[in-house]
């Protein structure tokens, strides 16, 4: 058995694990960098099934390490959003109409932003079954736990999950349509046109982690989220943005001279936009993508 080459064929599959477990890219790469240090001083030879191994091992580590994350994540200033995996500057191709993605294959911010909602283990059971498809023998004996007791961990997520899923899904041209108008509604600051987008009872939430101007709480309803967005664009505040994508889904990417000062992305609940999300702390935006890389003007 070669080592490296057996543990690099598996590393997307644990990466992925690792990042839907803690919704930060940066700790999950480091999950998987400690996968390979076990890996790597095991004797391999006596392993049977190295992916069970692999997978056992990764959602151990992700485990001890969401445990320490949820206890930091109390002391965060203000709400925690996950870290984006991918940010690309054009927006992605439309999904086929006939394409329908379970709920676990996602990776969309609000998605990850739901998964906060659950308990470690909870979190760890819901993802080994309905992401990565593992039997409850074997999520049974990775979490200490009967496998009658996995079941209700499963099916308690997949209710909680569901049940913060928008009641009327919109397609995807609906949700490019409504993103591009709340964007340029935004920069605009025009507080009728924003109000007309959202539900009544809309929420934002941003994560500027206390290293940049952000709200420290969720703000909550159409009327205040429209005047927030009158009152920055009154102000100057706004950045320069253009369309682009966050973890495979449409987003707003706003730019402070060359580098990005924002990502925001929507949850759309039949035609109006029912949460929005903006990640602006920029050690979760770092490196990732700047302005010499969107090759056109921005808005």
């Amino acid at each position: 058995m070669d080592m490296t080459a057996t543990f690099q064929h598996h590393r997307p599959r644990l990466l992925a694990l690792a990042y839907r477990l803690l919704g930060s890219r940066a700790d999950a790469e480091d999950v998987v960098q400690d996968a390979w240090l076990r890996w790597a001083g095991t004797d391999t030879a006596a392993i049977a099934d190295p992916e069970a191994w692999l997978v056992t091992a990764t959602t151990r580590l992700g485990l001890d390490r969401l445990r320490t994350a949820t206890r930091q994540r109390l002391d965060y200033v203000g709400p925690w959003l996950p870290e984006p995996l991918h940010i690309a500057v054009e927006l992605p191709p439309a999904p086929d109409p006939a394409q329908v993605h379970a709920l676990a294959e996602d990776v969309s911010l609000a998605f990850l932003a739901l998964l906060e909602q659950l308990g470690p283990e909870e979190r760890a059971a819901f993802l080994l079954k309905e992401a990565f498809d593992h039997d409850y023998g074997l999520i049974a004996g990775l979490l200490g736990h009967s496998e009658a007791n996995c079941r209700q961990l499963v099916h308690r997520a997949r209710k909680r999950l569901q049940e913060g899923r928008p009641r009327f899904a919109a397609d995807a041209g609906q949700h490019r349509r409504l993103l591009a108008r709340f964007m340029e509604a935004s920069q605009r600051g025009d507080n009728a046109a924003l109000q007309a987008l959202l539900h009544a009872n809309a929420q934002l939430v941003s994560d500027g982690g206390g290293v940049v101007t952000a709200a420290i709480r969720p703000l909550l309803g159409a009327e205040r989220i429209g005047q927030l967005f009158w009152a920055i664009a009154r102000r100057g505040g706004t950045h320069p943005a253009r369309l682009g994508s966050v973890n495979g889904e449409p987003a707003i990417l706003r730019f402070d001279g060359d580098h990005l000062h924002s990502v925001t992305t929507i949850v759309v609940d039949g035609n109006r936009i029912a949460r929005i999300y903006s990640v602006l702390n920029p050690h979760k935006l770092r490196a990732l993508v700047t302005a010499e890389d969107t090759g056109a003007s921005l808005q």
